[in-house]
């Protein structure tokens, strides 16, 4: 049998079949007696910082500037997952930049989530020593009272304490805390990924080739 060729065709022949693969957005007949497969040619990958810029903002915005939205959601559910469990189980003070200064390297990889959390928990959770005028956070026993435009930890009485006055939160302490810590720096990590995946966007998933019917 004689096969005709065409430059943008490639046609391969074995011992049982023939498989036709075109690359023009037409449909050509090569002249095999089989069935032809179409297959798309996937675009290059593209240097994108706009969606790197928005990845590093928040988790699965870089996506949604490429207009995966799937996969946006997708990445901001696991980043921001992990992040909430990190929160849920370790409380505000699992992100502190002043305390926790290296976790928080790793922290701020997750982007405006952990930015914002932080600037929270250091001006309204945290006052100034009334000893020494240390920024800390309150221990049992205290109230956070505002003196001279400036939040101080004044301590409780008796009777105070007996009302159910404190601090609005305590350090974390042991290895819940540590946990916590961890998750949000694994949130972090995982967002380092999803970041890079929306600099350098790989091509989109190809279709699976639909057979066409061939005459012989």
């Amino acid at each position: 049998m004689r096969l005709r060729y065409h430059p943008r065709v490639a046609c391969q022949q074995n011992l049982t079949h023939q498989l036709c693969v075109f690359e023009l957005p037409r449909r050509i007949h090569c002249g095999c007696p089989v069935h032809c497969l179409r297959m798309p040619t996937p675009q290059p990958t593209q240097f994108n910082p706009l969606a790197g810029l928005a990845a590093l903002i928040f988790p699965g915005a870089g996506h949604l500037v490429l207009g995966r939205s799937k996969r946006a959601f997708l990445a901001c559910v696991g980043v921001m997952g992990l992040f909430l469990f990190g929160l849920l189980i370790g409380g505000i003070d699992a992100i502190d930049s002043k305390s926790d200064r290296i976790w928080f390297f790793g922290q701020t990889l997750v982007g405006a989530p952990t930015v914002v959390v932080n600037y929270i928990h250091q001006s309204q959770f945290k006052a100034a020593d009334p000893n020494n005028r240390v920024i800390r956070s309150g221990f049992p026993g205290e109230q956070r009272v505002i003196m001279n435009d400036q939040p101080v930890w004044q301590p409780l009485t008796q009777d105070q304490i007996a009302q159910g006055l404190g601090p609005p939160n305590v350090p974390g302490l042991g290895r819940i805390n540590e946990i916590a810590m961890l998750s949000i720096v694994l949130a972090g990590m995982l967002n380092l990924i999803v970041f890079l995946d929306a600099l350098m966007p790989s091509p989109e998933k190809l279709p699976k080739p639909k057979k066409q019917g061939g005459s012989t």
